[in-house]
């Protein structure tokens, strides 16, 4: 039996070829060098042995845009930002968050993810002070605005409630 999940697109703002961004492409787990598996207690988890039954395969859109301004102005939904660093450990935390959030409120929000170092004059813009940092927009304009690590069910809860409360 093959299972076979695709994550729902999480663009990110780029300066590359907008023809080129609409191919699908594998996710890889990468673990640091002489990391041979993970898990706990007694039972411990292989990274290196084969699959039994089962496959995983994950695949993500991505999309650019050139411009942030015009990435708000065609979305047809509210937009989700995370402001990021590659070096932010919470950031890092807040991947698979996101990639879950992105799913399940697929019909809700788009979910968009913007590298702090290479942008720095968006999170000037927005006065991006503490990471993650995430913003909602709606209709172009800042519309709820939040801080930190969250699990997928506060951030779910926190981006509905902002959008019942606000509307």
């Amino acid at each position: 039996m093959a299972i076979s999940l695709s994550a729902s697109s999480i663009p990110r703002l780029s300066g590359e070829n907008p023809a080129a961004s609409s191919s699908m492409s594998p996710l890889r787990l990468r673990l640091p060098a002489g990391a041979r598996g993970f898990g706990g207690g007694a039972r411990r988890i292989s990274v290196n042995s084969k699959p039994r039954g089962f496959s995983l395969v994950v695949e993500a859109k991505k999309q650019t845009y050139n411009s942030f301004d015009d990435l708000l102005a065609k979305s047809e939904k509210p937009v989700l930002v995370d402001f990021y660093a590659t070096w932010c450990g919470p950031c890092q935390f807040m991947v698979p968050i996101l990639n879950e959030v992105s799913i399940r409120l697929n019909d809700t929000i788009q979910v968009v993810k913007i590298d702090t170092e290479k942008y720095p004059s968006i999170a000037d813009k927005y006065k991006i002070e503490a990471l993650p940092t995430f913003i909602i927009f709606k209709d172009g304009k800042p519309f709820e605005r939040f801080e930190g690590a969250l699990t997928a069910d506060q951030l779910i809860q926190r981006i509905e409630d902002s959008l019942k409360v606000k509307q």
